[in-house]
């Protein structure tokens, strides 16, 4: 492949459009949803019918879709979130279907929008306004907003029922930090009571009300592995009642009922995979939704026909929308992916990989020693660039609640285009296999969950001889960049480069500067106060052990990141400096302006796989893999 061809996968990949947050209009005939085919993230509306898509916004949304968007019951118009630069403390606007914006709440502080009620006036938000994220309610034609919940702990997963006159959320008032229950309460945020339909130390949150704003659809964990449930409210909050559903056998997470309320869809993790799955509401009977193996998941409301919209994904295939027919489980294609001058088989699906580990790799830990913990079976993925020998980067996720998924990921298969195959593991502390699994990491960041990234590159290395043992490199964003740099100076022998991008270093600055709700339910909730647990605090700081960095590091921050401040970054760099290591020769330091926690531009994407091309490129090397589209 030429230079020209090898800049063109580049790009072409970057820009490659993508879908998210796809939402039907009440009548079912438009799908709304952001698409980036303009060169950055827009709303959109999409006619199911014929295919035909709409451009509704203009640079007004935010880079990055974290935050979504909600139909205004009329059909006639969206509420939308706003931000500046990707800093995430956004504002309510809403949108006609003309393009027209007007702004709708202003408030200091992050503001979420959680429900809309049925007259279209009625909004619940959650917002850091004073402090820690609670629960507001605005009334759009007085344009009133009411605090409704303060909370020390921060306020999630709101609902407004059907009339509006209660509402549901989840928070913590226990002695148990990792503790959460569904409360439902007035809808002025008066009469709150504690439905306590589990444990203590479990965590619960509600779903969706019913229609008939006498259920409740709920997720608990109490059994380890999370379920669905339906809680009657039809005799009143203090004598409510809970049916579970399931067999307990895979974790799932509620999203909604189907219109009428006799059924509600859940997701159902397997391994790497997540699929949708239908409960009857009376008897408890369930169906899985026919997908390939990846991700999918339904939307809320129904098409115009009456069929469920359903987005999809795999590894190797995009993002595309379909209708999907619950009577005959036939699936049709209302949006395809783009897939440019690519073709799908080009792109790879990867192995499932399994091993043992105590989290104490054979590599010697030269920051923290550890005895060995509880064995567990580990899986990840691995990708084959089909380059022999082939480097290896490693690419823990972030999170850390979260787990890698057979889904499309147009930076791992750029490196895979490049000749780096990769490799993606699921520590304990990953998602997908019950609290239990999860809060294995509890107290322990930087300790066994680390232990199993490494144990992982090591059981790859022996495992497959075509693997380049000399050439592997850990790279990783989020909480993915905190593992990439405790990474680098834990087990250095085992890499030749590092990139941490918008990644943690300092857990005392993290706790200071991030924002209130992370610094509650992220920080403390994972490592207890500062001031109780410093020793964990201090000894699982990355920055703490810079001179055992024995590679090239690439260090890139987003200047207006809220939830890893970009000082983060600079802490890092500075140690480093201090420390004796030269900038642009030990290590390199890049901070992206106009960005935040990542960013959905398409420039943005480009210069980001830029960056991670060249550096890679200088420092471990790889020969190209040939995309045959590009090269045909």
């Amino acid at each position: 492949m030429s230079d020209t061809d090898e800049t063109d996968v580049l790009r072409e990949l970057a820009s490659l459009p993508t879908i998210a947050s796809p939402r039907v209009s009440p009548d079912g005939e438009t799908v709304a949803l952001y698409y980036d085919v303009t060169g950055r993230n827009e709303l959109h509306l999409l006619n199911p019918a014929d295919g035909s898509l709409k451009q509704l916004s203009d640079g007004d949304v935010p880079r990055s879709v974290r935050a979504g968007f909600e139909w205004d019951p009329s059909g006639d118009r969206l509420f939308y979130h706003r931000d500046e630069g990707g800093d995430e403390q956004h504002d309510v606007w809403a949108m006609s279907l003309d393009g027209e914006s007007e702004p709708v709440v202003e408030m200091d502080g992050q503001i979420r929008l959680h429900d809309v009620g049925e007259d279209g006036e009625t909004l619940l938000l959650g917002s850091s306004r004073d402090g820690q994220m609670n629960l507001y309610r605005h009334d759009v034609s007085t344009a009133e907003t009411t605090k409704l919940t303060d909370y020390e702990r921060a306020v999630a997963a709101g609902e407004l029922s059907p009339d509006g006159d209660r509402i549901a959320y989840t928070t913590n008032e226990t002695d148990a930090y990792e503790n959460s229950d569904v409360y439902v309460a007035d809808g002025d945020g008066s009469n709150a009571v504690n439905l306590e339909i589990g444990d203590v130390g479990a965590e619960a949150a509600p779903a969706d009300w019913g229609p008939d704003g006498d259920r409740l659809l709920v997720v608990d964990n109490t059994t380890d592995l999370g379920r669905a449930g339906i809680v009657d409210l039809a005799d009143g909050v203090e004598d409510a009642t809970v049916t579970w559903f399931g067999e307990g056998e895979f974790e799932e997470s509620p999203s909604h009922f189907l219109e009428g309320g006799d059924r509600f869809v859940v997701s159902r993790t397997r391994g790497a995979v997540t699929v949708p799955v239908v409960y009857d509401a009376d008897t408890g009977e369930s169906e899985e939704l026919d997908f390939p193996a990846g991700v999918a998941s339904v939307t809320e409301g129904r098409l115009a026909d009456d069929r469920l919209l359903a987005y999809r994904t795999t590894s190797s295939r995009r993002p595309e929308l379909v209708a999907y027919d619950l009577a005959t489980d036939d699936a049709e294609t209302v949006f395809d992916a783009e897939y440019g001058p690519f073709d799908p088989d080009d792109f790879v699906e990867p192995e499932t990989v399994s091993f043992v580990s105590d989290g104490v790799p054979e590599t010697p830990a030269r920051a923290v020693d550890h005895d060995p913990y509880e064995e567990f079976e580990i899986e990840g993925l691995l990708f084959d660039s089909g380059r022999r020998p082939s480097p290896l980067v490693v690419n823990p996720h972030g999170g850390p609640r979260h787990h890698d998924m057979r889904r499309f990921s147009y930076r791992v298969q750029f490196l895979l285009s490049r000749g780096y195959s990769v490799l993606q593991v699921n520590y304990r502390g990953s998602t997908g296999r019950g609290r239990e699994f999860v809060e294995e990491l509890y107290d322990d960041w930087g300790g066994a969950e680390q232990g199993d990234v490494a144990t992982g590159a090591e059981h790859v290395l022996d495992e497959y001889d075509w693997l380049d043992e000399d050439r592997v490199a850990v790279y990783g964003g989020s909480y993915g960049g905190y593992s990439a740099n405790w990474q680098m100076v834990q087990y250095p022998d085992l890499y030749a480069a590092g990139i941490a991008w918008v990644g943690v270093s300092d857990l005392f600055d993290m706790y200071e500067n991030t924002m209130p709700h992370f610094r509650t339910e992220l920080m403390v909730k994972n490592l207890g106060e500062p001031d109780e647990n410093e020793a964990t605090y201090r000894e699982r700081s990355p920055v703490n052990y810079v001179e055992n960095v024995g590679a090239p590091l690439l260090i890139v921050h987003g200047v207006n990141d809220p939830r890893v401040p970009v000082s983060q970054a600079r802490i890092l760099r500075d140690a480093l400096d201090e420390a004796g290591f030269e900038e642009g020769d030990d290590y390199e330091y890049e901070e992206l302006g106009e960005e935040g926690h990542g960013s959905g531009d398409i420039d943005q994407k480009i210069r980001s796989l830029e960056l991670l091309d060249d550096f890679l490129d200088r420092r471990i090397g790889a020969e190209r893999t040939a995309v045959a589209s590009l090269d045909d």
